[in-house]
């Protein structure tokens, strides 16, 4: 690629076996130059193996992000502007909401929807010296990482749906917002792909259970092995078929505004616009909540 046409990009998020990771490689092979972050630097040795430059970055610290903005500012070339800034960091809380911990709500909102604000407003400065700089084809775009859970709701998820789609609906008024400026934003609503994110949640890494008090003890059993989404895991396209798609669309010269990627991706699409009920069975299958529904209706607990 030519050195005139060489995008810099941020991507928060980067640890191994995720969606992050696997678009930082996409992208470093395409030519462009990637700040590839994380929370714990030691997960982005395997990216500097590839050549990809490494940032430590705590999407819900200020003086991380601080940090991470100047050392950006220090590393990009005179004139030249963050082509592209990419919130991706995010993590899975599994919990009825009726049984879901105020603190533990706040935290995932903290991780999924305040930081992707912060660091946005962090690193608007050197997106807008992108605009100013006119460098590459697509000169300057923002992209925070949804899902299709901000439109169709995951039983046992519900602050992570909440979250979700409280970024989709900030996405669409920064688009709104940052278009008189030059600057396009772009929501990833993906669906199923086969990463870390659903091994990493409360459930699994944390081993959290229901309380003792939950009004779904009847079915503690099968509540507590959806809210694990062993069903889930492997569902999905892998990281790499996803961000090769994902990837192509945000080097377009005119990307779309909502890009939606991953297994199921257009059911999940075609769900949205209908009426809930007529999805609702399949979801709940998906879930086990059909599973969940006959233990409770039936008072008697699980063997």
């Amino acid at each position: 690629m030519l050195a005139s046409n060489k995008l810099y990009i941020l991507i928060t998020g980067c640890s191994p076996g995720g969606m992050g990771a696997a678009l930082a490689i996409q992208f470093h092979n395409a030519g462009h130059h990637v700040f590839a972050t994380a929370r714990d630097p030691s997960k982005l040795l395997e990216l500097s193996k590839h050549g990809i430059e490494t940032l430590t970055l705590d999407v819900t610290s200020s003086s991380s992000i601080t940090s991470a903005v100047s050392s950006v500012s220090s590393s990009l070339p005179p004139g030249k502007g963050l082509n592209m800034l990419i919130n991706n960091a995010g993590g899975i809380y599994a919990m009825p909401v009726v049984d879901t911990s105020i603190d533990a709500a706040k935290n995932s909102f903290d991780v999924n929807f305040w930081s992707q604000l912060a660091t946005t407003q962090a690193f608007l400065p050197l997106v807008l010296s992108a605009v100013a700089s006119k460098s590459g084809p697509a000169q300057a775009i923002v992209v925070n990482h949804s899902s299709v859970v901000s439109e169709i709701a995951f039983p046992f998820m519900g602050i992570y749906n909440a979250s979700k789609a409280a970024l989709g609906m900030l996405t669409e008024t920064m688009r709104l917002e940052l278009n008189p400026f030059g600057i396009r934003v772009v929501e990833l609503k993906t669906a199923g792909v086969k990463t870390n994110i659903i091994s990493s949640s409360n459930a699994n890494a944390c081993s959290d259970r229901l309380p003792d008090s939950s009004i779904f003890e009847p079915a503690r059993k099968a509540v507590e092995m959806a809210m694990r989404q062993e069903s889930l895991l492997e569902i999905g396209i892998s990281p790499e078929q996803w961000a090769s798609e994902v990837a192509a669309l945000l080097l377009r010269r005119n990307p779309p505004s909502i890009i939606r990627r991953g297994g199921g991706a257009f059911l999940f699409r075609v769900a949205a616009a209908l009426p809930r009920r007529f999805f609702e069975g399949t979801l709940k299958k998906m879930t086990k909540l059909d599973v969940v529904e006959k233990m409770i209706k039936a008072g008697a607990s699980p063997e």
